[in-house]
């Protein structure tokens, strides 16, 4: 799933593809993809694309004044292209929706979203206020943004991987980096968030920070078609289970759940004790 470190290097790729381009059409290819039907898609043809920025883990195309919103959810990913044909796309398969511009060459160029697997979660909305979107207008505060604090934020009885993964609480954190924000803070992620002492959270805070700053330089510049290799480049803990920790040598651990998992080091984060998993109906904290 991207997050906002991949969604900020997307914004800006496509700013600079996609800034003084005039849309063409916007084909959607899935019954489920597009959320709202006023503005119609079709109003944006002939207009120009005039930003594009981010809300979370949230895309927004400016067009005129007009709004696409996208959020890619878990499977869903963007394809550039400099070659489209003439033919219109067909309803069905991974394609879910075409945005066709004319950057002053034709109208062959744009960009393609796809979503794999069977499960749909991508979803596109035309909206003339992006706070028209349910998912923007609940999001919580961006963690770079200037200002920011998280110690506020951590007054919930909620284990603190699941806080940092609430779109409500903290804005563009997704499953990946919060196992990795709370690797680098040497926290277990089945601690509770209002039972942290100040060390803890001041280890905390700067994790957030560090990780996704380091993550939005590594991720910027990259073009869309490299920014998902990149990403599990940089994970020491994500997707790393049965691996070598490389803090401090010990197997990097994981806990599985119904539709996700999470990755940690025994020995960095839970003083070498194993956490378990839904299917023993006990946590380990």
């Amino acid at each position: 799933m991207p997050e906002m470190p991949e969604v900020e290097a997307l914004v800006h790729w496509l700013q600079a593809q996609l800034e003084g381009a005039v849309v063409v059409e916007i084909e959607p290819a899935s019954f489920a993809v597009l959320k709202t039907y006023d503005p119609p898609v079709s109003s944006f043809a002939g207009l120009t694309v005039s930003g594009v920025t981010r809300h979370g883990k949230f895309i927004d195309i400016d067009v005129d004044g007009l709004h696409l919103v996208i959020h890619l959810a878990k499977a869903g990913w963007l394809r550039w292209s400099d070659h489209f044909g003439d033919s219109r796309v067909k309803m069905g398969g991974p394609l879910a929706l075409r945005f066709r511009v004319d950057r002053g060459s034709g109208p062959h160029e744009g960009f393609d979203l796809t979503e794999a697997g069977t499960r749909k979660g991508l979803a596109v909305y035309a909206v003339r206020d992006p706070h028209e979107v349910p998912g923007i207008e609940r999001l919580g505060p961006d963690p770079l943004a200037p200002g920011f604090e998280l110690r506020p934020l951590l007054q919930r009885r909620m284990q603190v991987k699941r806080l940092l993964r609430d779109q409500t609480v903290v804005a563009g954190i997704g499953n990946a980096y919060s196992d990795e924000i709370l690797h680098a803070a040497r926290l277990s992620p089945f601690a509770i968030a209002e039972k942290l002492d100040d060390d803890e959270i001041a280890r905390l805070e700067e994790a957030v920070t560090s990780v996704l700053t380091e993550a939005v330089a590594a991720a910027d510049g990259k073009p869309a078609a490299d920014l998902k290799d990149a990403k599990r480049e940089r994970m020491r803990v994500h997707g790393r289970a049965g691996q070598t920790c490389e803090v401090c040598g010990d197997t990097v651990a994981e806990v599985v759940f119904a539709d996700s998992s999470l990755q940690y080091c025994p020995t960095c984060q839970t003083g070498g004790t194993i956490l378990k998993d839904r299917s023993t109906s006990k946590f380990l904290k």
